[in-house]
């Protein structure tokens, strides 16, 4: 069975819900033996600002994975790791990255 890496790093809300909702359902319904979601890119900003429809997509996926993982990298860069952190987990991630490609996981990236 498939084990998936979705990536967020559009700033479009639309774009980030799309692959949020997919990571959510694949673990739901069993489409995919393990998801692991990581915003990675402009998208940190929105969930830092507290945008409530990725809240509330964030809130969906922890409740079947636990907390998704975001760059701290650019969280730093960006100025916002604080107001972040309050909202998902925050970590380097680039070889996070590499460790899961590394098992095989397939990469989806919005």
């Amino acid at each position: 069975m498939v084990k998936a890496l979705v990536i967020i790093s559009s700033s479009d809300v639309d774009k980030a819900l799309t692959g949020m909702l997919w990571a959510t359902n694949a673990l739901k319904r069993g489409w995919a033996e393990d998801v692991e979601l990581i915003f990675f890119g402009p998208i940190e900003a929105e969930i830092a600002r507290g945008n409530q429809r990725l809240l509330e997509a964030i809130a969906a996926y922890s409740e079947v994975k636990g907390t998704p993982l975001a760059c701290k990298r650019v969280a730093e860069i960006g100025g916002f790791e604080e107001a972040l952190k309050d909202k998902v987990r925050v970590e380097y991630v680039g070889a996070k990255i590499a460790e899961l490609l590394g098992k095989g996981y397939t990469p989806l990236v919005f």
